[in-house]
Order: C-alpha cells, then sequence, then structure tokens
C-alpha cells in the first residue's frame, strides 16, 4: 500500500464520535470513579510486581523476567485505552480525530499481539524450566530471554502495521459513532460503508493465525509438563510446579478467551454491548488481575515483598 496515499487519506478524514462505556450506565459518574479506582490499582499492582522483580536479587531469573514484561505491557495496555475514555468523561467531549484513533488501534493492536507471544514464551520456559532442568540455564540464558522478547515485540508490531492502515483507509461515508470506548478494529470497520467481507475475511484469518502459533507452543509445553509432572516422586516437587503452571494457564485463559470472543466468532454473535463488556474484561480487568494472580499464589513474590516493606528479617534462617 502507498503509504503516502495512505497518509493524505487518513489525515482527511473527520472526527470519529465514541460511544463510550459509561453512556450505556445508568450512574455513569460513580461508574467513572470506579474504573479510575481500577486503573489506579492496575498501575500501582504491576509497577510493584517490577518493582520487586527488578529490586530482589532470588527474582531475577527468566520466569520472573517474562512476568515483568507481562506487566509492563498491562501497564502501557490499559494506559491506552482508559485515561481517554475517563477525559471523555469529565470533559463531556467524545469526539477522537482519525489520527489519535489510527495510532489508538496501533498501540493496543501491538500491545495485545505481543502478548499473545509472550504468553507462549512463558509457557516454553516453563516447559524447559520442569522438563529438562539441568539444562535450564543453558537454554534460557539471558541472551535467548531477550531475543525471545524482541520476537513477541516484532510479531505484536506486525499485527498493528497490518491491520491499522488497512482499516483507517476506508471510506466512512455514513456514521462515524463508533458504539466502543476506544476505536477497536471490528468497531471502526462496521462504519466503513464499503464493502468490508474480504478484509474481515482476511483479518479472522490472521488474528487465527495470531493465536494458533502460541497456543500450539502453549498447548505443547503443558501437555509436556503435565506428563513430567505425573512421573514426579516427589509431591512437593508436583505441587510447585503445579501451582507455578495454574498461575499462568489462569492469565492464558483471560485474555484467549476475550481475543477468540472478539475476533474469531461470526458477527451473529456480536452486539456492541457484548463487544464492550469483553473489552472493558480484557482491557482493563486483566490487567488489574495479572500481579495478584503472579504474587498471591506466588511465594517468592510474596517474600520479596515481605522483605521490601521489612515484615521480616532480610535472611531468614530455613
Amino acid at each position: 500500500m502507498n503509504i503516502i496515499i495512505w497518509m493524505s487519506n487518513y489525515t482527511g478524514q473527520s472526527d470519529f464520535t465514541l460511544v463510550g462505556f459509561f453512556s450505556q450506565s445508568k450512574n455513569p459518574a460513580l461508574l467513572a470513579v470506579v474504573t479510575f479506582v481500577v486503573f489506579l490499582m492496575a498501575l500501582s499492582g504491576n509497577a510493584l510486581l517490577i518493582l520487586l522483580i527488578i529490586s530482589d536479587t532470588r527474582l531475577h531469573t527468566p520466569m520472573y523476567f517474562f512476568i515483568s514484561q507481562l506487566s509492563l505491557m498491562d501497564m502501557m495496555y490499559i494506559s491506552v485505552t482508559v485515561p481517554k475514555m475517563l477525559m471523555d468523561q469529565v470533559l463531556g467531549s467524545h469526539k477522537i480525530s482519525a489520527a489519535a484513533c489510527g495510532t489508538q488501534m496501533f498501540l493496543y493492536l501491538t500491545l495485545a499481539g505481543s502478548e499473545y507471544f509472550l504468553l507462549a514464551a512463558m509457557a516454553y520456559d516453563r516447559y524447559v524450566a520442569i522438563c529438562h532442568p539441568l539444562r535450564y540455564p543453558v537454554l534460557m540464558n539471558r541472551r535467548v530471554c531477550l531475543l525471545l522478547m524482541s520476537v513477541c515485540w516484532f510479531l505484536g508490531s506486525l499485527d498493528g502495521f497490518i491491520l491499522t492502515p488497512v482499516t483507517m483507509t476506508f471510506p466512512f461515508c455514513g456514521s462515524h459513532e463508533i458504539h466502543h470506548f476506544f476505536c477497536e478494529v471490528p468497531a471502526v470497520t462496521k462504519l466503513s460503508c464499503s464493502d468490508t467481507w474480504l478484509y474481515e475475511t482476511l483479518m479472522y484469518l490472521c488474528c487465527v493465525l495470531m493465536l494458533l502459533i502460541p497456543v500450539t507452543v502453549i498447548s505443547s509445553s503443558y501437555s509436556s509438563i503435565l506428563l513430567t509432572v505425573h512421573r514426579m516422586n516427589s509431591a512437593e516437587g508436583r505441587k510447585k510446579a503445579l501451582v507455578t503452571c495454574s498461575s499462568h494457564m489462569t492469565v492464558v485463559i483471560l485474555f484467549y478467551g476475550a481475543a477468540v470472543y472478539t475476533y474469531m466468532l461470526p458477527a451473529s454473535f456480536h452486539t456492541s454491548e457484548k463487544d464492550m463488556v469483553v473489552s472493558v474484561f480484557y482491557t482493563i480487568l486483566t490487567p488489574l488481575l495479572n500481579p495478584l494472580i503472579y504474587s498471591f499464589r506466588n511465594k517468592n513474590v510474596t517474600d520479596a515483598l515481605k522483605k521490601l516493606l521489612g515484615v521480616e528479617p532480610v535472611f531468614k534462617k530455613q
């Protein structure tokens, strides 16, 4: 696609109107306050988790490196949508320019795509740690971790670079009201007055591929992990392995479940209200839940928090 033609069309579009999530509520002011509190909790929870991982040398392992990257993505992810949504409610203006809409779309596509692959990298890390513990320091050294993380970001950005320009190039000659609280691809595509069947089919195939690769890695990794855990003689070892993996699987189910609904189910399953509820779940609640899942169920993280708060001595005799 000619980037010059795209930019000229892109900047020539008039503003869009975000109908928003609060308009569906009987008490939008209260809902806005709750959303703001959840936003602050998500930011502080993920920032605290990153701080603990950086400050405690016991957490300087590949698993916690990936968890810190997940927290970073969640902080960025929730910051792409919620501040704009809250400002619209406070100022009473729900307008968003085409440029801002495209930027928001690109960022959330990049972050969501990167997180899909990051969850796969985390599953592979657990597979190596549990199934090949003696080779773990070699197979998951610092260089490999950085390479995996770079690949996650690169593949996620491809999603943004492919879908954003195409979506924003469509002619929007009818209503410019987006029945959503941010510029999500399906919601914006609905406004186009041209035939988008081919694009929606290609987008579906792209999303299937984006989900199929990580799901294959995750399924293969956890199938091998379950077999290895089943053969373990130590009950304590089995418990530790299952607790670690169950936390990750909880996050996978939450995030991938919402993605499957949004991008893979037929249009007959969708309504504007349902789409917004699901989007609230994976753009606002998931970033809040992730640090809770990885902290409350992880002894190393809770010990690091106690150490940071001075609840117990730095050196504790085992």
